[in-house]
């Protein structure tokens, strides 16, 4: 269980917890799981590797054709890139560094511009993928009888179905790195404040100016406990539950938690 203690040291911090508090940030933070996952698997030879590197595209691709995603990731940099360029003027700043990431959003914003509005339409012109996102409805439905063309194509030489993948991922990685790039300058703008939850119970109301899109919780990586998050821009609770094992509940711990809050 964890013991109260007056502040947390960074180099026992191990363990993130994270709660987007914005339609945007909740969208960004999905494509960010699955295009992390589906480039791991896209690195690894086995048929297994490269049916899970599909799925995370087709999963890509449904989140990305609802809404206008691509609008969001542009006013994403275009105020992140004007929150920068604030900073060039003030005394102190790193001028190198600062050059840097306003160049990288730069470059980020015209490749966004240049794939243009119907980036997708590639993708969603493909009767291979258009075949496999069918199946992929119906439990086991993309097994070898169901979509022999699919099997085929999995037993092809690992370099001629990179081939393939690098033209179907090539379509969505502008946007997606620069989904990496925001959230990683997100992350960034907080600065982790040691915080104690009473009794396993931490509540939160924020300034009226405050610019709150993502919340991070830290904890020391050995801890038997996890916080359970839940508000909004304006306020947010935060629980401590104690977890054992997946036989038991986990259930809010009695005691007080010492624990690091960054409000991004």
């Amino acid at each position: 269980m964890a013991k109260p203690a007056s502040n947390l040291s960074s180099r026992a911090i191990q363990a993130h917890y994270e709660q987007p508090v914005s339609e945007r940030m909740r969208t960004f933070m999905r494509l960010e799981f699955l295009y992390r996952q589906m480039l791991y698997n896209s690195e690894l030879e086995t048929n297994w590797a490269c049916r899970a590197t599909i799925s995370g595209l087709l999963e890509i691709l449904a989140i990305l054709s609802r809404g206008d995603v691509r609008s969001e990731v542009h006013k994403e940099l275009d105020f992140q890139l004007d929150h920068l360029q604030r900073f060039q003027s003030q005394p102190g700043v790193d001028s190198g560094r600062l050059d840097t990431l306003v160049a990288n959003l730069i470059d980020s914003r015209a490749a966004i511009d240049n794939i243009g509005t119907s980036y997708l339409q590639p993708l969603k012109e493909s009767e291979f993928l258009s075949a496999i996102k069918h199946r992929s409805s119906i439990p086991g439905g993309t097994c070898e009888f169901d979509l022999p063309e699919y099997s085929h194509w999995l037993r092809q030489p690992f370099e001629r179905r990179q081939q393939d993948l690098d033209v179907w991922i090539g379509a969505i990685r502008p946007l997606c790195d620069a989904v990496l790039e925001s959230l990683w300058l997100i992350r960034e703008s907080g600065q982790p404040a040691d915080k104690v939850a009473i009794n396993g119970m931490y509540q939160h109301s924020m300034q009226k100016d405050a610019q709150c899109r993502l919340l991070r919780i830290n904890l020391p990586n050995e801890s038997t406990l996890y916080p359970e998050i839940s508000g909004s821009q304006h306020r947010f609770t935060v629980r401590f539950l104690e977890w054992s094992n997946i036989e038991s509940r986990a259930v809010q711990t009695g005691h007080d938690v010492p624990f690091q809050l960054s409000i991004c």
